[in-house]
């Protein structure tokens, strides 16, 4: 037999080499150690191209489908929105949802709206890519996409002006004092519309205006285009729900109260209800009657 002496490591022993291992010292496995230092920062160079562009394709990824930051480039919707703010847009919200009198959506306005400001356009290539990645991040102006508030839905009868010289959305008046445009100066707030309007919106299209009334070309100056001038519903890329910068604007974009009035659906949905209620109560007779001829067998 091998004797304890023979056959294991004395304590003391393994007790001064897990010491050696955990302890700063001149050792050679110290050395080690200070070399796999030293090559850390090499490794987080190396690793950094990688990590900027997994970031730049999660944020493309996330601009495609989610959300999408926009800058603003003109004052059509002042006092809401100013000149160089930037917004969120909210891309999902309409597959879960419809859209609502109300919202501020942004839609594409290509081969359908001239642009409200025209963008010179970059002359080589290393600014056309710089203009590129401004725009997909919200950092510079997309002269072929709007930012707009929805004033009617499909079905609705928009008109201006009624006696009191507001809007109106089937017959109900909209009180448009909170988001108008107001003169910083002279406090004087814009009119619901300098020019008289009256239009049905079409099926999968939107009535859409700006906040900033005598500067906004939006759906009044279209009516000569096709639809009317309202915009087509698949054209809508999201809703505008929160802006974002500079900083001391930061604030949310709800709906203004004057949409949630409850005369607008009665008025928007009585006529597709109708038959539908006509139906059923056509059918109930029908019903009455087979249930008598039924229980007389």
């Amino acid at each position: 037999m091998r004797s304890e002496a023979e056959g294991a490591v004395p304590e003391e022993e393994e007790t001064v080499n897990s010491a050696e291992e955990t302890t700063d010292g001149d050792s050679g496995d110290d050395s080690g150690d200070g070399e796999k230092k030293k090559k850390k920062p090499g490794s987080f160079w190396k690793e950094l191209p990688v990590l900027i562009v997994v970031a730049v394709v999660l944020a493309l990824v996330i601009k495609a489908f989610a959300v999408q930051a926009f800058y603003i480039p003109s004052g059509s919707m002042e006092n809401t929105l100013q000149i160089g703010d930037r917004v969120l847009v909210n891309k999902i919200v309409y597959h879960t949802r419809d859209i609502r009198r109300g919202d501020v959506v942004v839609f594409n306005g290509l081969d359908s709206w001239d642009p409200e400001t025209h963008i010179s356009k970059p002359t080589n290539p290393f600014s056309k890519a710089l203009r590129a990645v401004g725009t997909a991040f919200g950092v510079a102006p997309n002269e072929k996409d709007y930012i707009k508030r929805v004033i009617g839905i499909p079905g609705d009868h928009v008109h201006c002006c009624d006696a009191q010289g507001r809007v109106t959305v089937n017959g109900v008046p909209l009180n448009e004092k909170s988001y108008l445009y107001t003169d910083p100066v002279t406090h004087e707030q814009n009119k619901p519309s300098n020019e008289p309007f009256d239009a049905t919106v079409g099926k999968g299209q939107l009535w859409v205006m700006g906040d900033h009334r005598e500067l906004s070309y939006d759906s009044r100056s279209h009516r000569g285009d096709p639809g009317g001038g309202t915009i087509p519903t698949d054209r809508v890329i999201g809703r505008a729900f929160v802006i974002v910068w500079p900083l001391n604007r930061i604030d949310t974009l709800p709906i203004p109260d004057t949409f949630k009035q409850a005369g607008f659906k009665t008025a928007s949905m009585a006529a597709p209800a109708t038959p539908a209620v006509l139906g059923i109560v056509g059918t109930l007779p029908l019903a009455y009657l087979r249930r008598r001829k039924h229980h007389r067998r």
